[in-house]
């Protein structure tokens, strides 16, 4: 008898009861495999290499991935489609809204995340739905805003032809509907802008002489305080920016305004320019003023968020400037960072990334300088 045979005689049966807990994981284990074949969203298991291991039905529909072929690269597969350039990038955030490969009237939002020792996951959902009612509200918003344009327009223009002097009984309520009238057709310009950007993928390329730039914006911010703040300017930089004059501009107007309305009277308000030790540039404010709960950062940027109502319309804020100013850092590939503590005044930063970041011109004059608006 050979050796082999001599020690597979040796070898225990398995127990009736290792031979249950056996079955039932494998039964468990194509469980999990029917259920994951069966979800909606698209999912596709890689190698460290990128090579397709397995995928589900809904990778099919979405993806275009097939049976016949379960193996190869992904990135391979899905070449030509806007899916397989973002899987030849770094793919460190997720891709929120892209068409499918296998339909492009499909959106898709996708994750790449770690699985197991030295696997991935793909994850794909179809927002097809959600992208669509997105687009109505945008479209609604932008309609309903250009017909307001009008009617708010001329409203206004006749109040302004009452003279408060020829009723003065009626002066203080022609004034307080000036102000309101004022305040509505600046909102729906607010929103109109925000409409335009959200439909814009990318803003002109210019060079921005920062330093200019820089002393219109301490210019705008006196004329509103009217000597109320002390208002300075730091710039430890004359790098410029990529990017657009008029849209730059205005996010940062809408920060140093922001600083002026929410500063009381006697506080400081700090405009400022650096370059960070990674190439990336910082515009920032810091103002001196109430401050802002932890609890409310992370919503700043929602339109209409107000972290005081009171304080809001008596300040003249139309609630969107912050959202607005998220949408142009956003098409910038830039960020916004809020840091604010009650009592203690807040700072907001607007990170720009280092490919946005020119080197000062040698004479030191400026080419570029945003006129106010």
């Amino acid at each position: 008898m050979k050796a082999t045979d001599r020690d597979a005689k040796n070898v225990p049966l398995p127990s009736p009861d290792q031979r249950q807990k056996r079955r039932r994981l494998v039964a468990q284990l194509h469980d999990v495999r029917d259920a994951a074949g069966a979800l909606p969203d698209a999912v596709v298991l890689l190698d460290a290499r990128g090579n397709v291991r397995w995928f589900n039905a809904a990778a099919t529909r979405l993806l275009g991935l097939r049976e016949r072929h379960p193996e190869g690269s992904l990135t391979r597969r899905l070449a030509g489609s806007e899916l397989g350039t973002w899987l030849q990038t770094d793919m460190a955030e997720s891709a929120t809204d892209m068409p499918a490969p296998a339909d492009p009237s499909l959106r898709l939002s996708v994750t790449l995340m770690p699985f197991g020792a030295h696997l991935r996951l793909l994850l794909a959902r179809d927002i097809s739905t959600l992208s669509r009612l997105e687009q109505v509200r945008r479209d609604f918003v932008a309609n309903v805003s250009h017909e307001l344009r009008t009617p708010l327009t001329v409203i206004h223009g006749y109040l302004e032809l009452l003279d408060p002097t020829d009723v003065p009984e009626l002066a203080p309520v022609l004034g307080e509907m000036r102000m309101q009238s004022q305040r509505m057709r600046q909102i729906v310009e607010d929103l109109l802008t925000l409409s335009r950007l959200e439909t814009r993928e990318a803003l002109p390329d210019e060079e921005v002489a920062m330093v200019p730039l820089l002393e219109t914006l301490r210019r705008e911010a006196e004329a509103l305080s009217r000597g109320r703040h002390g208002i300075t300017v730091e710039a430890s930089s004359r790098a410029r920016l990529r990017g657009s004059i008029h849209h730059l501009h205005s996010a940062f107007s809408n920060l140093v305004s922001n600083a002026v309305r929410y500063t009381p009277s006697g506080g400081e308000i700090v405009i400022g320019w650096r370059q960070t030790a990674d190439g990336e540039a910082v515009f920032s404010v810091r103002d001196s003023g109430l401050g802002i709960s932890a609890e409310h950062l992370v919503r700043l940027t929602e339109r209409f968020y107000r972290v005081s109502s009171s304080r809001s319309r008596e300040s003249g804020g139309t609630g969107l400037g912050l959202s607005i100013v998220k949408h142009v850092l956003n098409l910038h590939q830039s960020r916004l960072v809020i840091e604010s503590e009650p009592g203690r005044g807040s700072t907001f930063s607007c990170v720009m990334e280092a490919s946005r970041v020119l080197p000062p011109e040698n004479d030191g004059s400026s080419r570029a300088e945003a006129s106010p608006d």
